[in-house]
């Protein structure tokens, strides 16, 4: 016989036939679906005249929650949240801590004005978010600067954690805004109604409980902003009794702008921060968003008279009474003289300045002056908030001034 040579044999020849194989296999498993080893079931001549619609069980009716459509809800559904991409992204945009859930991510980016309901707007998270922002900033300012004016401090609140600025660090972190909240809004847009047309969001505020409230042309001392406005030393809203609180959907029928929707939504980030990952998160959130912002304190001054502030806070400090002496001077009769003034306070020079005229630069002198005490910072400060560490050392009382010079 013969001996074949398997290298000469074609490649059709030694390939395997899975085609043929699986076609086998599927005709066999559809023949034994077919196969039973039990008897048929016996029917009654009852059944067999009823008709097949009756032995049919009707279909399970759906619950009325998933019958609801997402375009009959105020806000996105709490499920939605684990499918969106951009919420996703934010998420780790911001460095947000794990332990806070993106369906609690989601809630902070729903406004009051979108849907009224507290257990799924971001109202409650916000005003926690808006106690801490206000607290963490004004020991840093007063701690930092114990020698700040009041006017100072308000508007150095309102550059850190102003409305302005919120609006715009949402814009930083990349938020989109939608154009009508809905059920059927992704949950990474910021979702709130917007203000009708022909209403003015810049209308002035009544706080009903400031005496003389009615009395417009009258002037605001900063003791009663301190008592009856907010932190930015502007008039509140409304009262804060609860019981005096007008509802919510009544207050934001008409809508909010995007300003206050932008800023109630990273007031209740922070808040939402608080909650789910603790103290330590919050503060180390503030540190990274709020107070690495640079401010130029010196710029917020703002003197009428400021030689004679300076001599009124000369008296109160029982220092000498100052007096301004000419350092050097250049082109005096030139159409472009130059004077350097200094301001002494017998042998201590307490600033100088320079101008065109001999009373421009006494002027700067004094500003100078004033700056270089309202502006006295001291080492190695220490926030009260520190004392919430564990194993923090003993609390010692740290420098606050007296405060502007009332003249």
């Amino acid at each position: 016989m013969k001996r074949l040579q398997p290298q000469r044999w074609s490649s059709s020849v030694l390939s395997p036939q899975v085609r043929a194989g699986c076609r086998l296999q599927r005709r066999i498993q559809h023949g034994l679906r077919y196969q039973t080893t039990t008897t048929p079931f016996p029917v009654t001549e009852a059944e067999a005249k009823q008709p097949i619609q009756d032995l049919v069980p009707p279909p399970k009716k759906r619950s009325s929650r998933s019958a609801i459509s997402k375009h009959s809800l105020p806000s996105p559904p709490v499920k939605a949240a684990r499918e969106s991409a951009k919420l996703a992204a934010l998420h780790a945009r911001l460095y947000l801590p794990a332990r806070l859930p993106l369906e609690t991510l989601a809630r902070t980016l729903v406004d009051e004005s979108a849907d009224p309901n507290p257990d799924f707007n971001n109202e409650s998270l916000a005003t926690l978010g808006h106690d801490l922002l206000t607290q963490y900033t004004s020991e840093y300012l007063i701690c930092t600067y114990p020698r700040l004016p009041m006017t100072v401090i308000f508007a150095a609140m309102y550059a850190y954690v102003g409305p302005k600025t919120l609006s715009a660090m949402v814009k930083e972190w990349g938020v989109e805004l939608a154009v009508a909240p809905g059920g059927e809004v992704d949950p990474g847009h910021l979702q709130f109604k917007r203000l009708d047309p022909g209403v003015n969001p810049n209308q002035p505020l009544k706080n009903p409980n400031r005496p003389y409230e009615n009395e417009a042309t009258w002037r605001r001392s900063i003791s009663s902003k301190i008592v009856y406005d907010d932190v930015f030393g502007e008039p509140v809203r409304a009262s804060v009794d609860p019981r005096q609180q007008v509802q919510s959907a009544d207050r934001y029928a008409a809508g909010v702008t995007p300003e206050q929707a932008c800023s109630q939504f990273v007031r209740a980030v922070l808040g939402a921060i608080y909650l789910h990952a603790g103290r330590p998160a919050a503060k180390r959130f503030f540190e990274q968003h709020f107070i690495s912002r640079h401010l130029n304190i010196s710029d917020l001054f703002n003197f009428r008279e400021p030689a004679r502030d300076l001599s009124r806070l000369c008296a109160r400090e029982n220092f000498e009474p100052p007096y301004a002496k000419i350092l050097s001077e250049t082109g005096r009769l030139s159409r472009h003289p130059v004077f350097v003034v200094g301001i002494f306070s017998g042998k201590d020079k307490l600033g100088e300045g320079s101008g065109s005229s001999l009373l421009e630069a006494r002027s700067r002198a004094a500003v100078a002056s004033l700056k270089g005490w309202y502006l006295y910072s001291p080492l190695n400060v220490r926030l009260p908030n520190s004392m919430e560490e564990e194993g923090a050392a003993p609390w010692k009382p740290v420098h606050v001034d007296l405060g502007e010079v009332i003249v």
